[in-house]
């Protein structure tokens, strides 16, 4: 026990960042081969369920800074993954999408992504992975609400 008296074998908190840590590990393994990492993989996912994003919301969505953000547009755009625009066609706002490589290389990417998470559940009945999932999502929604 540690000496504000929580036990971190029994604590569901550090159980759960434990998992998150695993969790982003395997991603990172699994990525690497193809020239991503994680925060790279989540921007691309986003592009493709919403064209169009800006440096903040995609920032917000892979939970970087904008800096960080900026950083890996500009990279992103010179290795031809993403297109933006010259100029924002509204107010400061550049728009971001998807070019057919960077599709390419999401399809890769989340067929990686998707083996970690088939087995992470691996050791889960099809139930007992439902209950996780409604489990995790109420733990979320009560922190947020």
């Amino acid at each position: 026990m540690s000496q504000d008296g929580v036990d971190l074998d029994k604590s569901l908190a550090y159980l759960l960042k434990e998992a998150s840590s695993a969790l982003r590990a395997a991603m990172e393994e699994v990525l690497r081969p193809l020239g991503m990492n994680v925060t790279h993989y989540a921007c691309l996912e986003l592009l493709a369920q919403r064209p169009g994003l800006s440096n903040s919301e995609l920032a917000r969505g892979a939970f970087v800074t904008r800096q960080t953000m900026n950083v890996l547009l500009q990279a992103l755009e010179r290795e031809g993954d993403v297109t933006r625009p010259a100029e924002a066609p509204v107010g400061k706002v550049l728009p971001t999408r998807l070019t057919p490589r960077g599709r390419r290389r999401l399809e890769k990417a989340s067929a990686a992504v998707r083996s970690v998470e088939v087995r992470m559940l691996s050791g889960l009945t099809e139930p007992e992975q439902a209950a996780a999932f409604q489990i995790l999502q109420s733990m979320i929604h009560s922190l947020r609400g």
